[in-house]
């Protein structure tokens, strides 16, 4: 029998914490709760690391895989290192690194060993070498496994640990209401020692979902979070997260008790290094998708995905209407809270964040519109069985090859006009690495591997690499550019992520609104003209003010008729004397 938790031997603080712990369990397991789990995390988080720095204006989070660039003479993660310092040391602050541990699919999300780092890649030396110079983001692939991971091996064995790590297809369960965002089975057949057996398989048949009503498995995926924190981690991604709990006759999206894992392990991060962020990883509508700030209790940072298809829906209408309304919905973050803003990302541009915001015309129009400009669609099996798209699959570079009437010659003026919008509202902004590089659709990958997503995670030699930024290119033109942007962010305490923003209503070809810095009165106006033609505005400053356009250096009064040319974003900080703050 394991001891119980004896509070009054128990520091003040880990007394509380044990206290927290406890309430958070009995949430999750009701009845079948017990002292002993309280002991058993106890024992996993008896140590203390150092306090993570708060967040602001400087925080710019690169994503990548380990093996993005690549050469010949080192491991991939040394590689990535080398070049991130060479290039970009003083543009990122944090490094997503996308799952870098052994694997069988899924590019890193069917996981086989959660301890070790996938030794093509490198070693757990390579990954902490990061940490002097840069903050670093892990997935903690949360709901499921590789078919191939040691649990599920003594599963099939009816061995532990594993044997009970698993959910099979119960004869009476209803199972009707299960959201899907694959159109795989619900359920993959195996064989165990005690005959034929159909197990949850939420996204593939090597992704094996974990039973987290089974409180074993909690404390295991606690004990790989904690771990992660050792080796340096800043930002924990909770891959998949909506999914983890199951419940007869329900959606087992969004359940309560996942809510309360996300608590739990919000508790857990924050005793041990305080300042480290949970992120939530919920690619659906908007409103489900905010629910897990929860009473400033849950998250710290969740992905704003509805903003990368609503961001190309306004550039390629050239109608900014639809992005506007829902900007002004938004709920404004709490202290502790803030967004991930972002356009592209390893997996493709989501279309369940536009449920509720965009008509289905407009939805099918964008995406026989990326169609068009060589992307592919993904799609996900619903309820009654039938399916609907899921994401669509581009490069977000590619993506702004045109708009509704067609491909165009402002590809680069509409893709910085994107990157430029993301990075200025309210959050910490996210390139993924491809879009850095303005790197076009990989079919060739795709043709490979025989699954749309590739077409964005194309692996690029870094003697190529660096000759294309190194010339006059056009991947040099949007990189430097953008490094030119960030520069100017970084410089502007209005763009800190908890300074608020007001949107405003200035017509659908343009998508603007206001970020301000309470403390110091810095005031910016981000106006971006989302059609291909010019269109002049006037009355944007208030009477007997002056603006400075932070990107193009041009200047205004109150009076002034302010031009922006096709997919043109300007940045106009509102007083004279911010010139030599943000530029």
């Amino acid at each position: 029998m394991e001891n119980s938790v004896r509070h009054g031997s128990l520091v003040p603080d880990t007394a509380a914490f044990a206290g927290k712990l406890a309430r958070r369990l009995q949430a999750i397991y009701a009845s079948s709760f017990s002292e002993g789990m309280v002991n058993r995390i106890l024992a996993i988080t008896n140590r203390q690391f150092p306090e993570r720095p708060a967040w602001s204006e400087k925080d710019i989070v690169l994503i990548t895989y380990g093996n993005s660039i690549q050469t010949t003479h080192e491991k991939p993660l040394q590689t990535l290192y080398r070049f991130l310092l060479n290039r970009l040391a003083d543009t990122i602050s944090c490094v997503h690194i996308l799952p870098f541990f052994p694997f069988t699919s899924d590019d890193g999300f069917s996981v086989s060993d959660f301890m070790k780092v996938d030794p093509s890649l490198g070693s757990w030396e390579d990954f902490t070498a990061f940490t002097p110079k840069f903050g670093l983001m892990s997935d903690l692939v949360i709901n499921h496994v590789s078919a191939e991971h040691s649990w599920f091996k003594n599963y099939l064995q009816n061995c532990s640990p594993g044997k009970d790590y698993f959910i099979g297809a119960e004869p009476e369960a209803d199972y009707s209401k299960v959201v899907r965002p694959r159109s795989t089975s619900l359920f993959t057949r195996v064989e165990t020692v005690n005959g034929a057996r159909d197990v949850w398989t939420t996204f593939s048949a090597d992704q094996v979902d974990l039973d987290f009503s089974n409180p074993e498995v909690l404390i295991e995926m606690i004990r790989v979070m904690v771990f992660y924190i050792s080796q340096g981690v800043r930002i924990i991604r909770l891959d998949a997260i909506a999914f983890v709990w199951k419940k007869n006759g329900t959606s087992c999206l969004h359940l309560r008790e996942t809510h309360e894992i996300v608590k739990l392990l919000r508790d857990i991060s924050s005793f041990i290094s305080p300042g480290t962020i949970i992120l939530t990883e919920t690619n659906v509508p908007n409103k489900e998708n905010w629910s897990y700030f929860g009473d400033d209790d849950e998250a710290h940072m969740v992905y704003q995905f509805s903003l990368p298809p609503l961001l190309l829906h306004a550039l390629f209408s050239g109608n900014a209407n639809y992005l506007t309304d829902w900007a002004t919905e938004i709920p404004a973050p709490r202290a502790s809270q803030t967004f991930l803003n972002y356009t592209a990302s390893h997996d493709g541009i989501g279309v369940r964040p536009l449920e509720g915001i965009l008509p289905e015309t407009e939805i099918d129009r964008l995406i026989e519109g990326m169609i068009g400009f060589g992307g592919l669609v993904s799609r996900r099996t619903n309820p009654n069985g039938s399916l609907s798209p899921y994401e669509i699959n581009i490069s977000y570079f590619d993506a702004m090859k045109g708009n509704k009437q067609g491909v165009d010659h402002f590809q680069e003026a509409r893709f910085l006009c994107s990157q430029a919008i993301m990075m200025s509202l309210q959050g910490i902004p996210a390139f993924y690495i491809h879009s850095l590089f303005a790197t076009a659709n990989d079919y060739d990958g795709v043709n490979s591997t025989g699954r749309s997503r590739s077409i964005n995670r194309r692996q690029l030699g870094e003697e190529e690499l660096n000759s294309r930024l190194s010339n006059d290119t056009m991947h040099s033109r949007m990189f430097n550019e953008l490094l030119r942007l960030i520069g100017i962010r970084k410089q502007c305490s209005a763009f800190h992520p908890g300074c608020p923003q007001e949107i405003l209503k200035l017509g659908e070809a343009l998508f603007a609104f206001m970020r301000y810095d309470q403390l110091t009165g810095e005031k910016i106006y981000c106006i971006s003209n989302m059609t291909d033609q010019p269109v002049e505005i006037r009355a944007v400053l208030p009477e007997k003010k002056k603006g400075y356009d932070l990107i193009s250096s041009d200047r205004y009064t109150a009076t002034d008729t302010i031009l922006l040319s096709a997919c043109q974003t300007r940045w106009i900080a509102e007083q004279d004397e911010l010139e030599n703050q943000c530029n």
